[in-house]
């Protein structure tokens, strides 16, 4: 195994010894304890986008409120699946697919498109340029900014999707869909992710369909492993230890090292990262 490989295998906790069943109670079991330890918290908040990270993260959210309600008697809790798109989203049945499918207990609509459009034309009022990508990223950081503001009026915290397989790539937008109170799929890489759904009996379409951001308008729904120029295949196989080419774990570890500011707080004169 390759020495930064398995640096990175460590500090991502990902783990080749792999039961879908027991990764689905630990992830419950941990959003369950989040917020019985935060006691002024009922509600867990999620954008659901339609694919299988937003989906996965949706079922589990909801069976961890289902088991609190139970276990307690406090009708206060609830999951929020929080739909997101700017203007018409293109895959919209399948994000409504998906909410019916973990059956929500209540969903929220809010469209990013005037935000977003409204913030790029104050940043262009300046003389500035906002390249497409970098209208990508604004639409992520409005998106988090609404699934706050829902948090905020509903004594709640807001969940990520992070994983990974996004993780080592750094493949979120820092304080966008990287911004988040609890994140229950740290650990996981894409197919453990799907194993997971699979057990759960996901349909078939959601977590089959091919990995998107979906951000850019030049480049409407460009699959991740386009725009990473490598496989979730490969980064599964780095992730659990395996040997792949030499290519690919090259490319791999360029997208961590490039990227190792996003899994890092903010930084302080005493961390040891920026110098």
């Amino acid at each position: 195994m390759r020495e930064l490989q398995r640096k990175i295998i460590s500090e991502l906790c990902v783990s080749s010894d792999f039961d879908p069943k027991d990764e689905i109670r630990k992830s419950v079991d941990f959003m369950k304890a989040y917020l019985k330890k935060h006691a002024f918290l009922k509600t867990l908040v999620l954008g659901i986008s339609g694919g299988q990270d937003s989906t996965l993260t949706g079922t589990l959210s909801q069976l961890a409120i289902k088991e609190l309600r139970d276990e307690t008697g406090n009708s206060e809790y609830q999951f929020i699946a929080v739909r997101l798109p700017y203007g018409n989203q293109a895959d919209e049945q399948d994000a409504m697919d998906a909410i019916a499918f973990m059956k929500a207990d209540k969903v929220v609509r809010v469209n990013i498109k005037p935000a977003t459009d409204a913030m790029v034309e104050s940043i262009k009022e300046n003389g500035l340029e906002v390249s497409d990508f970098n209208r990508g990223n604004i639409k992520a950081r409005e998106r988090m900014i609404a699934q706050y503001g829902i948090a905020s009026a509903n004594k709640g915290a807001v969940v990520g999707t992070d994983h990974a397989a996004e993780a080592v790539t750094g493949f979120y937008t820092k304080f966008g869909d990287g911004g988040a109170d609890i994140t229950p799929l740290w650990r996981l890489d894409k197919r453990q992710g799907r194993a997971m759904l699979e057990l759960l009996g996901a349909p078939e379409h959601l977590y089959k369909k091919k990995p998107t951001a979906d951000l850019e308008d030049n480049r409407p729904a460009l699959p991740d492993e386009v725009a990473l120029g490598v496989t979730y295949e490969d980064i599964d196989n780095y992730l659990e230890g395996q040997d792949i080419d030499s290519a690919a774990a090259e490319k791999i570890e360029a997208w961590y090292l490039k990227t190792q500011h996003k899994r890092h707080s903010p930084i302080t004169v005493y961390d040891e990262f920026w110098k």
